[in-house]
């Protein structure tokens, strides 16, 4: 199974995550302090499961389902890391630091602020 978490603020108006299973584990409602211009200051965080073998394809899923700008969502499977911004997937070797960085850079260009490229991979 991979697992991951899903800001249900990211999810662009109108839009529906339904092509792939998604076995939500919990969820929860938090306060933020590092939020970006356009980005409320309290989230539903919805952790979640899913086959490994649906990874691309919920990939692809998020990434159609994303609001423009500073979301992402982060999952991982047993050997990989996904970060998915609208638009654009980027997957990598779980612990590969130079790819993490890249990925990072790519948030920040993307408006995502510093404390919230934290993602666990």
């Amino acid at each position: 199974m991979l697992s991951g978490v899903l800001i249900g603020e990211s999810l662009r108006v109108g839009s529906e995550l339904n092509s792939v299973p998604l076995q939500v584990t919990t969820v929860r409602r938090i306060e933020v302090g590092s939020a970006a211009a356009g980005q409320p200051g309290r989230w539903t965080l919805l952790d979640f499961q899913a086959a490994e073998a649906d990874a691309e394809r919920l990939a692809e899923a998020i990434a159609g389902c994303l609001e423009p700008g500073a979301w992402y969502v982060n999952y991982n499977t047993t050997t990989e890391a996904f970060v998915v911004f609208a638009g654009r997937v980027f997957r990598y070797p779980r612990g590969d630091a130079a790819s993490r960085t890249q990925v990072q850079a790519y948030g920040r260009s993307v408006g995502v602020p510093e404390q919230q490229l934290d993602w666990e991979d």
